[in-house]
């Protein structure tokens, strides 16, 4: 009997692989990738000091897979655009809006795991889905190998669901809608350039954005302007601009 029948139809987790399996168009391997994948750290469980098996690291590595593969789109769709222009098309396919919509969109939000209490703070679910979204092709990775998610994120997900030319036409600075509502309501916003985490590449820009001293989002990049753009983004969601 071939294994993904056995999952499908005789697994004490059928229910599960099925339901991933009409989402994702493909029977999982290691279904406890997919599951970490979905576990938002607020229902984690610590698995050592410090850590917890939540989809934080998958999310990491999600997005390094997920801004590879579409490097490698926008590089050989647009063969006379600048480094510029890719780095702006690229930030705004991975921006945290279009995954969210794409998490909700392709039923991600049925799957994931967290405290139900963060419904009452929507500062708080800014980047849930969109998290999920990159935890997952972290998974896809680690299951099935990176041909496979190249494959499956072209297919399945930007085919279908993104809109490239759309998106070269829309307008997405975030910075700059941030500081135009910082100065309507008499704020003060700063963007320092902060140490970059343990293990993570020197030349890698983490930019943090303080409104009235307050932490409002984190951008990393290779490039410090769209550092600032990412960490604009994410402050943007935070403050529910």
């Amino acid at each position: 009997m071939p294994i993904s029948v056995y999952k499908l139809y005789f697994s004490p987790q059928k229910a599960y692989f099925k339901k991933l399996k009409n989402i994702l168009g493909f029977v999982p391997g290691n279904i406890r990738l997919y599951q970490m994948a979905f576990r938002h750290k607020s229902v984690a469980k610590p698995i050592k000091e410090g850590v917890k098996n939540s989809n934080e690291r998958l999310e990491f590595l999600g997005d390094a897979v997920l801004g590879s593969v579409i490097a490698e789109l926008l590089f050989k769709l647009y063969p006379y655009k600048d480094e510029g222009f890719l780095t702006e098309m690229r930030s705004k396919i991975v921006s945290r809006a279009n995954l969210n919509q794409l998490s909700r969109k392709l039923g991600f939000n049925e799957l994931i795991e967290f405290d139900a209490r963060m419904i009452s703070y929507p500062n708080k679910q800014g980047s849930l889905l969109g998290d999920a979204f990159e935890a997952l092709i972290g998974a896809v990775y680690l299951d099935k190998g990176y041909r496979f998610t190249r494959e499956f994120l072209l297919s399945r997900i930007i085919k279908p669901h993104i809109d490239i030319h759309t998106l070269e036409i829309t307008e997405t600075n975030f910075k700059s809608r941030l500081i135009e509502w910082c100065q309507h309501n008499s704020k003060d916003v700063l963007f320092v350039q902060i140490d970059n985490p343990e293990g993570e590449s020197a030349k890698m820009f983490s930019v943090k954005v303080v409104v009235d001293g307050e932490d409002c989002g984190i951008g990393r990049d290779f490039n410090k302007k769209s550092a600032e753009k990412m960490a604009a983004e994410k402050a943007c969601e935070y403050l529910n601009i």
